[in-house]
């Protein structure tokens, strides 16, 4: 497990996120940070575990983190969120955040390639 090369900001957390360290995590209209929802834009990576809302959050936005899955997931992977902000298989219309760099499954943290690239083209 590792990571490289992390691009790293600094936001507020929108609420206790002591238990979603390495889930997807996405700006809300307050400027504050929440779990991504399903399919939803994944703003990065949370990288540390702020135990309350205002408390500093370290998002990776670039680089390889690591994600927790949410599913079975191979490596090559186009990954989006699911409704808890965990690394799924990217679907028709979803938006992908990154390619999997290995192979996981539910609630496994493997390395993942930020690549912020759109949605999932319709099959």
């Amino acid at each position: 497990m590792y990571d490289e090369n992390l691009s790293l900001i600094t936001l507020e957390a929108g609420q206790d996120l002591s238990a979603k360290q390495f889930f997807c995590v996405s700006i809300a209209a307050d400027g504050q940070i929440d779990p991504s929802g399903d399919g939803a834009l994944v703003d990065g990576i949370l990288q540390n575990n702020p135990a309350s809302a205002g408390e500093a959050a370290t998002v990776a936005i670039a680089g390889i983190s690591r994600v927790t899955c949410g599913g079975n997931i191979t490596r090559g992977d186009l990954l989006a969120s699911d409704s808890d902000g965990k690394a799924v298989v990217a679907t028709a219309n979803e938006e992908i955040f990154g390619r999997a760099l290995s192979a996981g499954a539910n609630n496994q943290v493997i390395p993942v390639l930020l690549k912020f690239s759109g949605r999932a083209p319709k099959p």
